[in-house]
């Protein structure tokens, strides 16, 4: 059977991907064979398909570290033919062939079953930048946020993650601020649920180790200077969950907002999450932290355009998230 994929290679030094055709045989081993229905498009996606960041391990390699479908082999018996699943983290499209092709076989213990209440298209407007926001959420309620404390910042809410942290906090009561650097898009986060937008040229170079306080909860996706910001803005006992890098990897601040004002600073990584966390997120994802507005969020792409989809990612211009049909 022949397959068409992304495939991701490496030649006379640069890194691109293109469209071919593979078989079975071809692709990276593992328990389960899946039909495809969806993909989805993250930033990290973009980085490993362009060569702009040293995210693939081995060439060549079909991109794509999402996908959902149904299961056409197992040899699992916990999972069985006509299935419904998901698949995001773990080595998908970094070194194991991912996600963008027709059938994807990966081990069965990546493997998540689509909970009730989602479409595989649901899970991949979701998709990895969309977990990471559930996490981030789960994470920060484990840690004492409430909506009772106060209002919850979402940087970067125009993209995948903030896009989808903004509609699961408005849509647990809480009051949503969304920083954007695009001033065309405040409309949009209001339809979100956000309850004020703030432009981030507004946002104030530091004068002090701490600003006024402000922020019972952030989710940033954006990290550098706006995660060093948030450091210095946050109330008491404030949590914020880093998972991007888009503003950079470094963090320029100082031990007081932790020490003087308990501020928790939470990593969130969604690719080694454990099987039993990760079940229990989908499950909630599908149930009370179901993002309201997905399908306005979502721009369904196929393959072809996945190229544009990475230099609208790479170039800040995303809205949103892209869901690739397979």
């Amino acid at each position: 059977m022949s397959i068409r994929a992304f495939r991701v290679f490496e030649e006379n030094g640069a890194v691109a991907g293109r469209i071919v055709s593979v078989s079975l045989d071809e692709l990276s081993a593992g328990d389960v064979v899946i039909d495809a229905a969806y993909s989805s498009v993250n930033y990290k996606d973009a980085l490993a398909a362009t060569g702009a960041g040293k995210i693939i391990r081995r060439f060549p390699l079909v991109g794509g570290i999402d996908v959902a479908g149904t299961i056409a082999e197992s040899s699992d018996a916990r999972l069985r033919p006509g299935q419904a699943v998901l698949v995001t983290g773990y080595d998908l499209g970094v070194a194991h062939d991912g996600g963008y092709a027709q059938r994807v076989r990966v081990p069965a213990g990546w493997v998540v079953p689509i909970p009730d209440g989602l479409t595989a298209f649901d899970a991949m407007a979701v998709g990895t930048a969309g977990f990471t926001a559930a996490l981030s959420i789960v994470d920060m309620e484990r840690n004492g946020l409430d909506p009772s404390n106060g209002p919850v910042i979402v940087t970067g809410a125009t993209g995948g993650v903030g896009s989808v942290a903004v509609q699961m906090l408005a849509a647990r009561g809480y009051q949503v601020t969304a920083l954007t650097g695009k001033a065309s898009a405040h409309d949009f986060l209001r339809s979100l649920g956000a309850a004020d937008v703030v432009s981030r040229e507004t946002v104030q170079k530091p004068t002090r180790p701490l600003e006024k306080s402000q922020w019972a909860g952030a989710v940033d996706a954006v990290g550098g200077d706006t995660l060093a910001w948030l450091t210095r803005t946050m109330a008491y006992n404030g949590t914020i969950a880093s998972s991007g890098l888009t503003g950079g990897t470094d963090l320029h601040t100082t031990v007081l907002p932790f020490i003087l004002r308990g501020v928790k600073l939470l990593g969130i990584d969604s690719v080694l999450c454990p099987a039993s966390a990760r079940l229990e997120v989908w499950r909630r994802i599908a149930s009370d932290l179901k993002p309201p507005h997905l399908r306005s969020i979502a721009t369904e792409i196929t393959l072809d355009g996945l190229p544009d989809a990475f230099a609208t990612l790479l170039k800040g211009g995303a809205r949103g998230r892209f869901v690739v049909k397979l």
